[in-house]
């Protein structure tokens, strides 16, 4: 029974609270629940939770200062479950540090999937196999090739480390200044449009159908993730 993953939820809305208690315990998980910032830190420090779910209107501090103390000293996993809906809080939150962004209300089956892919990612690192697939999509990382359906099709330097970034973080949402600070060396990008250009190409060259991608998704004025299945 102890080693089902434990999740500290930090929401004030009593209602929320007990619906994602819930819903937590019935799908395998221990989970402990704060209503204000100071309280979750607290819980946090105490209890070492393998995942965070955080609301960011709290009653005492905001959920971003909580993230930001968080991430002074630990990468456990959190997941924003958040009313704040506007493209720049969530662009905010991920830049943060945050694992992933969900909007109120949600599907609770959505946010579980978030929860299964988050706590996947921060599992311990084993060697990265030197062949990734998935579906008719092949990297041969040690070749550096990429295949489609066993054909060999050429990417740019910069679209193969752009795609290998992606799929090294499967599952998770990377923001525009994150991509700009891994692949060119800076993050304060006012305008993605040549980072579209490069993931339009991309996508062009291992996509079957472009208007609805398989790999690559794009989150609309926050970044792109690629798929974790």
């Amino acid at each position: 029974m102890n080693n089902e993953p434990s999740i500290l939820i930090i929401e004030d809305d009593k209602n929320i609270q007990n619906f994602l208690s819930i819903s937590l315990k019935t799908n395998g998980y221990r989970h402990e629940t704060a209503a204000t910032g100071l309280e979750g830190i607290s819980l946090f420090l105490s209890n070492n939770p393998d995942l965070i779910l955080l609301d960011l209107g709290l009653p005492d501090i905001d959920g971003l200062k909580v993230l930001e103390q968080i991430r002074s000293f630990s990468d456990v996993p959190v997941i924003v479950v958040s009313a704040r809906g506007q493209e720049k809080e969530k662009v905010q939150a991920l830049d943060m540090g945050a694992d992933d962004y969900i909007t109120k209300p949600f599907y609770i089956n959505e946010l579980l999937a978030r929860i299964r892919v988050a706590l996947r990612k921060h599992q311990p690192k084993v060697a990265r196999n030197s062949v990734f697939t998935l579906d008719t999509l092949t990297i041969d990382f040690e070749k550096r090739k990429v295949f489609v359906e066993g054909k060999e099709v050429h990417l740019t330097p910069i679209e193969y480390k752009l795609l290998v970034l992606l799929v090294d973080n499967a599952g998770k949402v990377l923001t525009h200044s994150f991509i700009n600070k891994q692949v060119w060396g800076y993050s304060n990008v006012e305008e993605p449009q040549s980072l579209r250009v490069f993931m339009a190409n991309i996508r062009r060259k291992i996509e079957k159908d472009t208007t609805h991608p398989r790999y690559i998704l794009t989150e609309v004025g926050v970044g792109y993730r690629f798929v974790d299945e």
